[in-house]
């Protein structure tokens, strides 16, 4: 069972987080990211997992997600941004203290694998594994589902958000609550994340991203309506100074009809996906055939940010 712990984030927010604890030295240290409005307890079953394997690993909730939602999400100044500069940031410290000299890998599912972009303390980490990782533009939504998904994330959320005062995605069965900012941020977003953004904040934002140097692994599903192939290699582009493979999975090769966005995080997968991960997590070796790989792009300047 995992031991309950607070972290606290440089601006005073207290996270909700788990460690586990695996039998004897641990082999490094991960930390799981999650999904938009999904709780950390939904990745327990693949932390459980990591910790048997011999790796201390670290499960939390976003500040105003399950157990780090304040009494109101009303009028609660929270935005998706925070999650990465402020939230992922605090944990990545947490662990680093906790781990000074040993590997440090961050598992990031759908915005929790492009978050860490944010944080300044990204750099710590040595190692990505990103599931479907994106940011919600919704041109990148894939085609067949892409004007449903528009109207729901789009048009009905920030008008239920303006309604509420936060999103009430738990009444209606649509994930977690979500706070205003958040839900706003996801709504509006632009194909240039930088330009989702102020004026003054833009170039941070690069910079940050620009910033980390760790290699990424990405892993993607064909029938994953949100993390489709541009969304990926959108997101991806923003970490212009790391090596970065992506693999495209297929349900068939998986032996499944339909693994969308998030059944990948399922036990059903820990003998096939989840030991893959393994060889990533423990020493940086790609298990499958990449479907694209991006260089690092150091010598080229800010501009390759901006394409």
């Amino acid at each position: 069972m995992p031991t309950s712990v607070s972290i606290t984030c440089r601006d005073g927010y207290a996270l909700s987080a788990q460690l586990w604890q695996p039998f004897g030295e641990p082999r490094g240290a991960v930390i799981v990211s999650s999904a938009t409005g999904v709780l950390a307890r939904y990745y327990a079953h693949y932390a459980r997992f990591l910790g048997d394997h011999g790796y201390q690993v670290l499960t939390y909730d976003y500040r105003g997600i399950g157990g780090s939602r304040p009494a109101s999400l009303r009028g609660a100044d929270i935005r998706w941004r925070d999650w990465g500069d402020l939230d992922f940031d605090a944990v990545v410290r947490w662990m680093r203290q906790r781990n000074p000299d040993g590997p440090l890998i961050a598992v990031g599912h759908s915005i929790g694998g492009f978050l860490p972009g944010f944080a300044s303390a990204a750099t710590e980490v040595d190692r990505f594994l990103s599931v479907g990782a994106q940011y919600a533009f919704w041109r990148d939504y894939a085609p067949a589902h892409r004007w449903r998904m528009f109207v729901r994330w789009h048009l009905f959320m920030p008008a239920m958000t303006a309604l509420c005062g936060y999103f009430p995605g738990r009444r209606l069965g649509w994930l977690e609550d979500l706070p205003a900012g958040v839900a706003r941020e996801w709504a509006f977003r632009r194909a240039a994340l930088e330009q989702s953004y102020p004026a003054h904040e833009k170039d941070e934002v690069l910079r940050r991203f620009a910033a980390i140097r760790a290699p990424i692994l990405a892993l993607s599903l064909s029938d994953d309506e949100y993390g489709t192939a541009p969304a990926i290699t959108r997101g991806l582009r923003y970490y212009c100074n790391s090596h970065r493979e992506h693999v495209r999975l297929t349900p068939e090769a998986l032996g499944a009809a339909r693994v969308g966005h998030f059944d990948l995080f399922r036990e059903r997968y820990r003998e096939s996906v989840w030991q893959a991960t393994l060889e990533w997590i423990g020493g940086g070796i790609n298990p499958w055939t990449p479907t694209d790989v991006l260089a690092p792009e150091i010598s080229r300047g800010k501009q390759s940010l901006l394409r």
